[in-house]
């Protein structure tokens, strides 16, 4: 299995190597992370629309009649069971940080994978509402750590030709987990204890993961980082398929030194030099979050339910955008890398944008707020095109990229600090997010949509303006794309970089 060749960096540097089975290998298993992440986002909103799940750990949802058609979900409890996965992510992601700087990436993910074990017999065993709560943190603890380390693994063990393909394995893995997770829920709605089973589960991911953990190779990054220099070197070789690897290895030593003289990683991203990547590493996890799509994600059953589908045609309506992100994630897998990363954010902002103003449109003016009412099998019919085609843009897009990109744009120094930033805020945010969005699809109705709409709009502009293309650039050589943007050149100096070339507006790899 071989791809990629050799790489030329912004520095001229080359960098020689091909895909080998052995890292594809390392990588797909490595991913599964994203398959815990992915059948979680996709399980909560499918076991919340179920009867039986709501007869035992939330009673008023059946007594909600007297409710508006947006309003009918609107209970905060739910979204605590949703949303308190996401705060113990956020909590456990700088934990994590620690632990994948000192220790290196595949023991943060074999926590990772135990956590989430822990936290998917607790729920599927739940007897009250607290077991079910405290299974939900056990599960934030685990994806805390397989997102902090699953990214960061695949972009060091990948070649930078392919690196977008192989990162995205990532994104893949989550959607296929949503996928996973909505043909479950639709299997288990019928049955009483069907809920038990589809949060049970989740342990499968799980323990791929756990093994993974287990029998995984480390990076060649976190080897030297921790001083063995040796098993890095010979790590590269394996992984890159040559002997050849003394640019790349003298890049990776030079950058694990610079990392070494760092004693506060996590203060160091707040000095003026690392401006850039602290913005990336903040701005680009928050857009991706007020997209809207964990929204649409997490509640799909309930949303589709709100607007009038059946509990059996809105469980299908979410199987059926769970198999358009799978498919979408792939298209992205074969562009990222051909076509940079920018292009494919402008298309699916533009993308998103239209569908959204499209979906407000149409349920402001034919989805009655009167209780009970719905919208007729066309115009219902064509929300769920609108959704699927939102959705297509965001998986090619915004899923896949929100996470390569600020996994690929750190130096060594600030890598597991910046990467827990990331992570921290896309929790955060996701957070906020599934606590808040059915108490503001009950107050905003068919105005949540130009809510998420006009942050599209806001974000792409952001693309355009703020942030390079990244696209075959070398991750110990990304300092020059940098320092050859018209805005972010202001804060790298020269100094801080002194043992790079200067001239790096002559290198074509470093395009805007």
């Amino acid at each position: 299995m071989a791809g990629g060749g050799v790489v030329s960096g912004p520095s001229g540097k080359h960098y020689e190597g091909h895909v080998t089975l052995f890292v594809a290998l390392a990588c797909i298993v490595a991913a599964s992370g994203g398959l815990i992440f992915g059948y979680d986002i996709g399980i909560s909103g499918g076991v919340t629309s179920m009867k039986s799940f709501q007869r035992k750990f939330f009673p008023r949802l059946l007594n909600a009649h007297d409710r508006n058609t947006y309003c009918r979900f609107d209970d905060q409890v739910v979204q605590i069971f949703t949303s308190s996965l996401y705060l113990a992510g956020l909590i456990s992601t700088f934990f994590a940080m620690w632990t994948t700087s000192h220790w290196g990436r595949r023991p943060s993910m074999l926590i990772g994978g135990i956590a989430f074990l822990v936290g998917s017999v607790l729920n599927a065993a739940a007897v009250n509402l607290a077991m079910l709560v405290i299974g939900r943190i056990a599960l934030g603890v685990g994806v805390g750590f397989g997102n902090q380390a699953v990214p960061l693994y695949l972009s060091e063990m990948a070649p930078a030709k392919l690196r977008g393909a192989l990162n995205i394995m990532f994104q893949l893995a989550t959607t296929i987990g949503i996928l996973a997770a909505n043909l479950i829920n639709y299997g288990t709605e019928k049955v009483d204890w069907g809920w038990r089973l589809s949060l049970g589960l989740a342990a499968v991911p799980a323990g791929i993961l756990t093994l993974g953990g287990m029998f995984l190779p480390e990076t060649p990054n976190s080897l030297i980082e921790r001083s063995r220099h040796d098993e890095g070197k010979h790590m590269l070789e394996k992984i890159r398929g040559t002997p050849n690897i003394g640019p790349e290895f003298d890049d990776i030593v030079e950058a694990s030194n610079a990392a070494k003289a760092i004693q506060n990683p996590l203060g160091n991203l707040f000095k003026r030099q690392y401006r850039p990547q602290l913005t990336i590493a903040i701005l680009v996890p928050f857009f991706q979050q007020v997209t809207g799509i964990n929204a649409i994600m997490f509640y799909a059953p309930v949303l589709f339910q709100t607007i009038g589908f059946g509990s059996d045609a809105s469980l299908y309506s979410a199987v059926i955008t769970g198999a358009v992100n799978v498919v979408a994630t792939l298209v992205s897998i074969g562009t990222v890398d051909r076509w940079g990363r920018k292009i494919l954010f402008y298309e699916g902002g533009i993308q998103m944008f239209v569908c959204q103003i499209a979906i407000a449109v149409i349920l402001k003016f034919k989805l009655p707020l009167a209780i009970g009412s719905e919208l007729s099998k066309g115009w219902a019919a064509v929300v769920v095109v609108l959704i699927c085609v939102y959705v297509a843009a965001f998986a090619w897009s915004w899923g896949p990229l929100g996470w390569l990109v600020p996994s690929e744009v750190f130096p060594l120094e600030i890598r597991s600090a910046a990467q827990s930033i990331t992570v921290g805020t896309n929790f955060l945010f996701t957070f906020v997010i599934g606590q808040a969005f059915l108490t503001m699809l009950c107050h905003f109705r068919w105005g949540i949509f130009l809510f998420f709409g006009g942050w599209v709009f806001i974000m792409t502009l952001f693309v355009f303006f703020f942030l390079p293309e990244t696209k075959n650039v070398p991750i110990e050589e990304m300092v020059y794309v940098w320092k050859a943007h018209w805005f972010w050149k202001r804060f790298i100096g020269d100094e801080v970089y002194s043992s790079y070339p200067t001239d790096v507006e002559k290198h074509n790899n470093a395009k805007l």
